[in-house]
């Protein structure tokens, strides 16, 4: 199945009784780069057809921009092109907002 995945969207999964989401940083013709959103440090790398095998899905399309880091990590993700403040009206977020994943009963 072809997917259309772009850099910045943002992509979930539940694991035991948490539910981690993913930025995705860089999409290339080898796979896709994938970045923790609560862990800018946790990094991989996977494929288009193995994400989707792997239960996750697309919770947002623009990133999560974090406005309340701290100093000693480093960034990986690109700057933010628009204010981070500013609500989303397709999204119902601000970019410094966590998206809440939307769940099938």
């Amino acid at each position: 199945m072809e997917t259309n995945i772009k850099e910045g969207e943002i992509y979930g999964k539940h694991q035991g009784s948490k539910f981690l989401m993913y930025n995705v940083l860089k999409v290339s013709k080898k796979g896709i780069t994938l970045q923790n959103v609560d862990n800018p440090l946790s990094l991989f790398e996977t494929s288009a057809d193995k994400l989707e095998a792997s239960g996750y899905t697309r919770i947002s399309q623009t990133p999560y921009v974090d406005t309340v880091s701290t100093g000693k990590k480093r960034r990986l993700v690109r700057k933010a092109t628009r204010c981070p403040y500013t609500t989303d009206l397709f999204e119902g977020r601000a970019d410094c907002e966590k998206p809440q994943p939307h769940l099938a009963d």
